[in-house]
């Protein structure tokens, strides 16, 4: 199999053994990454070959040394590779277009016309894809706010947020993100909170973010109070050590200004006499 790169030079598909195949580099990946590719290439195989570059004893990977790894661990022996006649191993590794979230939702319904979901679960290493589907999460947006979850300027999580709010109200904080350019989730929940009840959406949901955000005040307070608490316990306890270590003070100093007694302890108690000494030291210091 052959075909022209990018550079317009020819490249062409062989089966290598995997004992010829070094990676370039290793990259650390999130462990719940590697699961996931490893569910796929169980589920469906190797799709991409790995792109390699000729050596005198082998080939170096370019591209797909995550894979190779999960393909040595597997036990494969041969596996598919694009052989290509320069060292490139920038492109394939970094020209990447991560999908967003409404490109997900699509990819994902489109696969179900023709696989059924704990299939396409099990290729993604996912248990299930139901909570990626969001159904009937659109219908509750604003068609703005459709628009810019589609271009992938609010994120999933923004979205979830925002149908907590009647959608002309969707619309006004979309405006404002819009005109601070602040597009994160963490401002769309601030406006979100500060939206008048009658602006809020209909829904019969215990946990709602206003309620959430009582029950967060309401245990900030109580641990305010626990904190106040342990406050005033420690400083009780402080009272009394200072007024315990003062009538310790008086007592001492009233003893060794006696003179018969400060005589006796140095003759049968010396060592305890110098204990006396160093806590009137220590106090006067």
């Amino acid at each position: 199999m052959s075909a022209n790169g990018q550079n317009g030079k020819p490249v062409h598909g062989i089966d290598v053994s995997i004992v010829k195949l070094v990676p370039r580099n290793e990259r650390k990946v999130a462990k719940k990454y590697r699961q996931r590719i490893e569910a796929s290439l169980r589920a469906v195989g190797l799709i991409d070959p790995l792109i390699v570059y000729p050596l005198e004893d082998g080939y170096e990977i370019l591209d797909g040394a995550l894979r190779y790894r999960i393909l040595l661990d597997l036990g494969i022996e041969t596996v598919p590779c694009l052989v290509h006649n320069t060292r490139d191993g920038f492109t394939g590794n970094r020209m990447v277009n991560q999908l967003s979230a409404s490109q997900e939702m699509r990819m994902l319904r489109k696969s179900l016309e023709e696989l059924d979901e704990k299939t396409i679960a099990n290729a993604l290493g996912m248990q299930s894809i139901g909570h990626r589907l969001n159904k009937g999460l659109l219908a509750k947006l604003h068609p703005e706010v459709v628009k810019a979850f589609n271009g992938n300027k609010i994120n999933l999580q923004t979205a979830r947020e925002l149908v907590n709010v009647k959608q002309d109200r969707q619309h006004e904080i979309l405006k404002l993100m819009q005109s601070c350019n602040d597009y994160s989730t963490t401002f769309a929940r601030g406006l979100v909170l500060k939206t008048p009840a009658g602006k809020r959406a209909n829904t019969n949901a215990t946990r709602t973010p206003w309620t959430q955000a009582d029950e967060k005040k309401s245990q900030l307070l109580k641990k305010l109070r626990e904190a106040e608490q342990q406050q005033n316990f420690y400083s009780g306890l402080y009272r009394q050590y200072t007024t315990n270590l003062l009538k310790l003070i008086i007592y001492v100093r009233t003893l060794l200004n006696n003179v018969e007694v400060k005589t006796y302890l140095l003759a049968h108690h010396a060592e305890l006499a110098q204990v006396f000494e160093e806590i009137l030291e220590s106090t006067e210091g």
